[in-house]
């Protein structure tokens, strides 16, 4: 099974950026977007349901 390209890059973006949030770690897309600024949190839980949710959807289709 592979690690899922955009699926497990939206969980990776997602842990990343609520590590950053609550710790002093500055990496992560999130933190670059300037529109986000002040709202990263909350887009840091999205970007981690997302790919928890893509990932789901994916197991649901099965192989291929």
């Amino acid at each position: 099974m592979r690690a899922g390209g955009p699926r497990f890059l939206a969980v990776v973006q997602g842990v990343a950026g609520l590590v950053g949030e609550f710790t002093d770690l500055r990496w992560g897309l999130v933190r670059r977007i300037g529109f986000l600024d002040g709202h990263a949190l909350y887009a840091s839980v999205a970007l981690l349901v997302l790919g928890v949710a893509l990932f789901a959807a994916a197991e649901s289709r099965g192989p291929g």
